[in-house]
């Protein structure tokens, strides 16, 4: 009889009995399978920050959602033309957008000339993943601001009412021109805080009693009020205080036919007179309509006057001019300085033409009493035709500008307004091409020059009209 087999124990790597700890052993040394506890973690994890990456984006679209009806609202509160309560105004937005409850508060701040509104806003956006971080909620907030500001506006319009306007029907449609102009900036409820200065201009500017006598001149007559300025005057906008400015010569010298004097180099009638800081349309519109075409053309001398107007070293003559009640009180302090944030400087610079010559007498034949009241009662040419031989014509006047001077001190000046923050539009009415380059070159920019044939003068001055008025709104 054979013995029975006997088994043997199952032992472990070491040979021991695989009992308690023996038999746990091999399946911490298996690595199969080990991927599988990191593998859920992971995606566990990615679940996590993807549900809070959907919270943060949902809570994210709110917020823009909020911050563009508030950007909205606020600009259509703070319409200086809009007559509603301003919080009526956001509220109405945001219920309109769903975001009834969102509000938070709406401020206003308005004055005379200015309307600035602030709003917040802040929804409670539920949390849905973040909540596994202790987070319950997600704020989606809001604040928008908005100003519209109508700043002062001090404007030099300076109009060419040279013997060439007449032909073509050019004065009429530039009196249209100025009208629709005048009405378009002085035609709202804030017209105090707009000036305007009416420089009308020719050969030379009659600048009138009431800025002349505030100057240091030297009067030799009483017949009109034009100045002569040093070449060096046209390098700066301002008016020199410290010197003595010389009176233009009175005459008339384009006739020879007969003794005409209404058309003289320095004009001579009250409406042809600069009429400063006004917001009086219909004073305005009366002077412009009397407007007659005379002599030659001098854009560089109406430009001066017209820059000038706008210098603060004119603000003592408003001051006087004001206590004198010729100009009204609001305006006192004008012209501002320079740097006022709150000011709009322009000028409004058009022409038909370009420079040309421009003469006066010999000193010799204008220096007494006697000979001034000569030119006052006889046209230059009718006398000299009359009275003097042709040889000894030249002997009685003398070129005192000439185009390319005329051109150049215009350069000089316009730079000068420019290097002063002083915007310039300028119109080129039925001009060259030469006289269109000089008066591109004089603008602020290529965009502000307008060359204009016929009835397009209306649209440019309207045109300009409205920029201004869109510029002193700033929001």
């Amino acid at each position: 009889m054979k013995p029975a087999l006997k088994k043997r124990p199952e032992t472990g790597v070491f040979g021991s009995p695989l009992t308690g700890l023996g038999r746990v052993l091999p399946f911490i040394k298996d690595e199969s399978g080990a991927m599988t506890y990191v593998g859920v973690t992971g995606a566990i994890v990615l679940m996590i920050m993807g549900g809070m990456g959907i919270d943060m984006i949902q809570t994210e679209l709110k917020r823009n959602k909020i911050q563009n009806t508030l950007d909205r609202a606020v600009l259509a509160a703070a319409d200086l033309d809009q007559m509603l309560d301003p919080a009526e105004v956001v509220t109405d937005y945001m219920n309109k957008m769903n975001l009834s409850g969102a509000l938070t508060s709406v401020t206003v701040d308005s004055g005379l000339n200015h309307k600035t509104v602030t709003a917040d806003a802040s929804i409670s956006n539920p949390a849905n993943f973040t909540k596994m971080l202790g987070i319950e909620s997600m704020r989606a907030d809001g604040l928008a601001q908005a100003e519209e500001r109508i700043s002062k506006v001090e404007i030099s319009m300076v109009l060419d009412i040279s013997g060439s306007m007449a032909n073509n029907e050019k004065l009429v449609r530039l009196k249209s021109a100025s009208n629709t102009f005048i009405d378009t900036v002085l035609g709202s409820d804030t017209q105090d805080l707009i000036s305007i200065s009416l420089v009308p201009y020719s050969e030379q500017v009659n600048a009138g009693p009431l800025l002349t006598s505030q100057m240091n001149v030297n009067w030799v007559h009483g017949y009109s009020h034009c100045l002569e300025f040093p070449e060096s005057e046209f390098n700066s906008t301002a008016l020199n205080t410290s010197m003595q400015y010389q009176q233009m010569q009175h005459f008339q010298w384009n006739y020879f036919g007969d003794n005409t004097r209404t058309d003289t180099v320095c004009p001579r009638y009250t409406y042809e007179r600069i009429s400063p800081f006004s917001h009086n349309a219909t004073a305005l519109k009366a002077q412009v309509a009397q407007l007659q075409p005379r002599a030659g053309t001098s854009i560089f001398m109406g430009m001066k006057w017209g820059a000038a107007l706008l210098d603060p070293s004119t603000r003592n003559m408003t001051s006087n001019l004001i206590a004198t009640g010729k100009v009204d009180s609001i305006f006192q302090g004008r012209p501002a300085a320079f740097d006022d944030v709150e000011t709009l400087k322009t000028v409004v610079l058009m022409t038909d033409g370009q420079h040309d010559r421009s003469f006066r007498i010999q000193n010799w034949a204008y220096d007494s009493a006697s000979e001034i009241a000569q030119w006052d009662n006889y046209n230059l040419w009718y006398y000299l035709q009359r009275n003097v031989s042709s040889r000894n014509w030249g002997q009685f006047y003398t070129q005192k500008y000439n185009a390319a001077l005329g051109d150049s001190l215009l350069d000089s000046v316009c730079d000068a307004a420019k290097a002063n923050n002083i915007v310039i539009w300028s119109i080129g009415f039925e001009v060259t091409d030469h006289g269109a380059s000089v008066m591109q070159n004089c603008a602020s920019s290529p965009a502000h020059f307008f060359r204009v044939e016929g009835v397009e003068i209306e649209e440019a001055f309207y045109s300009i009209a409205r920029a201004i008025n869109q510029l002193r709104l700033t929001q």
